[in-house]
């Protein structure tokens, strides 16, 4: 599955770069080798959870297939100039046909979850009304598929594809009708795969599809609302969250457990002294209140609502009682340090340091090099908001991921990043922070939203082409780290 790279080639090559070339001389000639220093590897927890991740509109293709609806996504990847290599994911990966051949190579890193999602339009083409029974038909063939090769399936409800009916009708998540339209959705589908899936994201990454698809017109549906609505469509998005997490419970098998999964406003303070961690701690909830603070808490920080001023959202007790509702988990989607904070004398105790043009970045310029993010973010979060259950629902890198002239793909940068990452990883695991599973993105190149599919991310290789699925050094790296359930020097 992994071309030249099977485990104990790996394993060979790793050894002889600790070794040396001397050690390898001597080895040949049959003296015996020196003693080398080796630093044991760091171990994770030992029900500690490895997966990896994908998202519908990226992979699955099949966009007019078995009654599926438009999504917003169709719409804005159509429109001329909104997407940088002018692709669409009306094809994608094929994964819709090639689903069996993908668990496949999930089932080949050794992981033992997958995260995917659901497409809302698949079920309910119209956004509401009339289900859609062969878009259900063909989530239960991926689930089956999964759990007979031994993979446990983790479902997120809504990874941005909206229907598009809902967009035109209400305005989408402008208005409360979507989300009392996403919680019958999350309630119909928990209620016929929850006696096969245990646990179920409500949706991924608000922050993402609501600054950059409501408020900067840079992702579907393309819009640009003033605060005061942008703010707005964030409640309802909360409510939403909320309305999703009562439906599951209602309707989910006993045991079924809901969280969202964000990408936390990620603060780091700047180097590690008391003072700098409170800042950082002050930071991260204030930075993070309109969102993941108010699904956390039921209420919004005195902070928020005071800068938000007359453009705070309106809401309702009832309704920040229903966004609190108790979550299971929480997902974290964790890429890059957002904010270096240092403690400060002036209010409001914390402030934000400038990146410089020279900070390390990878093949994506948004994807500064940090490690210590993976740390710090859910370390805080945990004591911020008392969590006991995190995931680690996102994190990983692009690259420029080119086929050599031997067939393979040696993307050491992605393995740089994935080694200095984990590492990181396990020292929170170690000192008690309660992270206890890690999705890697991507499983495979997709379509990457607004960069289409010039941007790779995943630990296949995939010919757009021909489909052909290529594995990665960094799927033999991942494997390694998966069997060892630790992480090397």
């Amino acid at each position: 599955m992994f071309g030249k790279f099977s485990r104990r080639q790996f394993g060979k090559f790793a050894g002889l770069s600790a070794l040396g070339a001397a050690t390898a001389a001597n080895a040949a000639q049959g003296e015996p080798a020196p003693a080398v220093d080796r630093h044991a590897p760091a171990s994770f927890p030992k029900d500690f959870l490895w997966g990896t991740a994908t998202s519908a509109y990226q992979i699955e293709g099949a966009v007019n297939e078995d009654g599926r609806g438009r999504s917003i996504w169709d719409t804005f990847a159509h429109t001329p100039g909104t997407i940088a290599d002018h692709t669409t994911a009306d094809r994608a990966n094929d994964h819709y046909h090639r689903y069996k051949e993908d668990v496949g190579l999930i089932k080949a890193l050794g992981v033992k979850a997958y995260r995917f999602s659901i497409a809302w339009p698949r079920i309910f083409p119209d956004g509401t009304g009339a289900p859609n029974p062969k878009g259900l038909d063909f989530y239960n063939r991926l689930i089956d598929e999964l759990l007979a090769k031994g993979i446990e399936p983790y479902a997120t409800l809504y990874h941005w594809d909206l229907p598009q009916a809902l967009e035109d009708r209400v305005g989408g998540w402008r208005s409360s009708d979507t989300s009392k339209a996403f919680a019958d959705y999350a309630g119909y589908v928990a209620e016929r795969v929850s006696d096969r899936v245990k646990n179920i994201f409500t949706l991924n990454e608000a922050g993402r599809f609501l600054n950059f698809g409501y408020g900067w017109g840079i992702d579907a549906p393309g819009l640009k609302l003033p605060t005061g609505e942008l703010n707005q469509a964030r409640h309802h998005v909360a409510l939403g969250h909320g309305l999703a997490v009562q439906a599951i419970r209602a309707h989910a098998r006993p045991g079924t457990k809901v969280g969202p999964a964000e990408n936390i406003a990620a603060c780091v303070p700047v180097f590690d002294t008391p003072e700098n961690v409170r800042a950082a701690e002050m930071a991260t909830r204030e930075l993070n209140a309109g969102l993941l603070g108010v699904m956390l808490e039921g209420k919004y920080a005195d902070g928020f609502l005071a800068y938000s001023g007359k453009d705070a959202p309106k809401f309702t007790p009832e309704e920040l009682k229903i966004i609190g509702a108790k979550n299971d988990f929480v997902g974290l989607n964790i890429y890059a340090p957002q904010f270096y904070i240092a403690a400060s004398d002036q209010k409001p105790g914390w402030k934000v340091l400038p990146f410089p043009a020279s900070f390390p970045h990878m093949n994506s310029e948004w994807l500064r090099v940090g490690p210590e993010v993976i740390y710090w973010a859910p370390r805080l979060a945990a004591k911020i908001w008392n969590l006991d259950t995190i995931y680690i629902s996102e994190n990983g890198t692009s690259s420029e991921d080119k086929i050599a002239a031997d067939g393979q793909v040696y993307d050491l940068d992605r393995i740089m990043f994935l080694r200095n990452y984990l590492r990181q990883l396990q020292r929170a695991t170690a000192e008690g922070v309660p992270v206890r599973g890690y999705f890697l993105w991507s499983l495979m190149d997709n379509f990457e939203w607004i960069f289409g599919f010039e941007k790779r991310f995943g630990l296949y290789h995939v010919d757009f082409e021909t489909q052909k699925r290529t594995a990665k050094l960094s799927a033999a790296f991942y494997r390694e780290v998966v069997v060892r359930n630790a992480i090397g020097a």
